[in-house]
């Protein structure tokens, strides 16, 4: 079965409609007839809370968070090996702290990671990328 991991900018693409919007919708569909396992880090998970909150409000954020909840994605925590993973990422890569644990996320899973944050360019040999862009 196909694995991926949605990032935050794949996910807030699909919720706004934007650019990506049908891949991401693909693989949720994916997702919901047990074609494809659709992950979405607990740090991920947070900031897309957050994004929605500080630009649209309380009832976005709980749109999103209720939405999320509907689907069949695994929201994974951010245990020990995660976090290790993230960090060297973090630390030899120039990308944001939660991006660093999608892209953790990604690699310890064996998934890919479906984003269109041109920033995680750089990780492309490191992990399998899914452009939503």
């Amino acid at each position: 079965m196909k694995r991926y991991v949605l990032d935050s900018y794949a996910l807030i693409a699909y919720f706004e409609g934007e650019e990506g919007a049908k891949t991401v919708a693909g693989i949720l569909k994916d997702a919901l007839i047990n074609k494809a396992e659709a992950l979405v880090c607990v740090v991920n998970w947070g900031e897309i809370y957050y994004i929605a909150l500080r630009e649209g409000g309380e009832d976005r954020a709980e749109l999103y968070r209720s939405t999320i909840a509907k689907y069949p994605i695994t929201i994974a925590d951010a245990n020990k090996e995660l976090t290790l993973q993230a960090a060297r990422y973090k630390a030899y890569y120039k990308i944001s702290y939660a991006d660093a644990y999608a892209s953790a996320l990604a690699h310890v899973q064996k998934a890919e990671l479906v984003t269109g944050d041109m920033e995680l360019k750089q990780l492309e040999r490191e992990i399998k990328i899914r452009w939503v862009r």
